[in-house]
C-alpha cells in the first residue's frame, strides 16, 4: 500500500468518526428536544402545537431522517473501503513475507556456491593428481631401469673392451619428473 492510499485510509477513517460524532449529537438533540415536547405538553393539557409548527418539526425530523440515512450510507461505503483495502493490506504483507522468504533462501544458496565450486573443482582435480602421480611413478621406474640397462650396458662394454668406455647418448638422460606441488584451488579455474 503506498502513502496516498494509506492518507485516504486515515482520511477515511476520520471522516466515518467525525460523522458518527455529528450523528450521536444529533440523535442526543432529537432525543432532547423529544423529552422537551413531551414535558410540555404533559404539563400541558391544553397545549396543542399549532399545525404550522407540527409541520415545521416533522420536515426538520425528515431533514434529519435524510441526512442519517446519507450518513449511514457513507459510513457503509466507507466500512466496505476500509474492508477491501485491509484485504489488499493483508494480501501484500503475505507477498512481502513469500519474497523475504525468497530472498532469504537465495542469499543462503549464493553464500554456499564457493563451497560447491571448491568440492567440485576438487573432485575433478583429484583423477587428474592420480594420474600425474602414475605417470611419475611411471617415469621414475623407467629412469631406474635405464640406468640399470646403462650400468649393464657399460659393464658388458667394459668387459669386452679393455679399456673403460661409458656409454654416450646424443641427448642427456632426463631426470625424474618432480613431484608436483598441490595447485592452489581458485574459482577462476572452473
Amino acid at each position: 500500500m503506498n502513502l496516498t492510499d494509506n492518507l485516504n485510509v486515515k482520511n477515511i477513517r476520520s471522516e466515518v468518526a467525525r460523522m458518527r460524532e455529528e450523528l450521536q449529537l444529533r440523535e442526543q438533540l432529537v432525543q432532547q428536544l423529544s423529552q422537551e415536547l413531551f414535558r410540555l405538553v404533559k404539563g400541558n393539557a391544553n397545549f396543542m402545537p399549532q399545525p404550522e409548527v407540527s409541520e415545521r418539526h416533522q420536515s426538520e425530523m425528515r431533514a434529519l431522517r435524510e441526512q442519517l440515512q446519507e450518513v449511514e450510507q457513507q459510513v457503509k461505503f466507507y466500512q466496505q473501503q476500509i474492508t477491501v483495502r485491509d484485504r489488499e493490506i493483508y494480501q501484500l504483507r503475505q507477498s512481502v513475507q513469500e519474497l523475504t522468504d525468497r530472498s532469504r533462501t537465495l542469499e543462503k544458496t549464493i553464500q554456499e556456491m564457493p563451497q560447491i565450486y571448491r568440492r567440485k573443482f576438487a573432485e575433478r582435480i583429484a583423477p587428474v593428481r592420480e594420474r600425474i602421480e602414475q605417470l611419475q611413478r611411471e617415469n621414475r621406474q623407467l629412469h631406474a631401469e635405464l640406468q640399470s640397462v646403462s650400468y649393464r650396458l657399460a659393464v658388458k662394454n667394459r668387459r669386452t673392451n679393455s679399456k673403460v668406455d661409458l656409454p654416450t647418448f646424443s641427448r642427456p638422460i632426463p631426470g625424474p619428473i618432480p613431484a608436483l606441488s598441490p595447485v592452489p584451488i581458485s574459482l577462476r579455474a572452473l
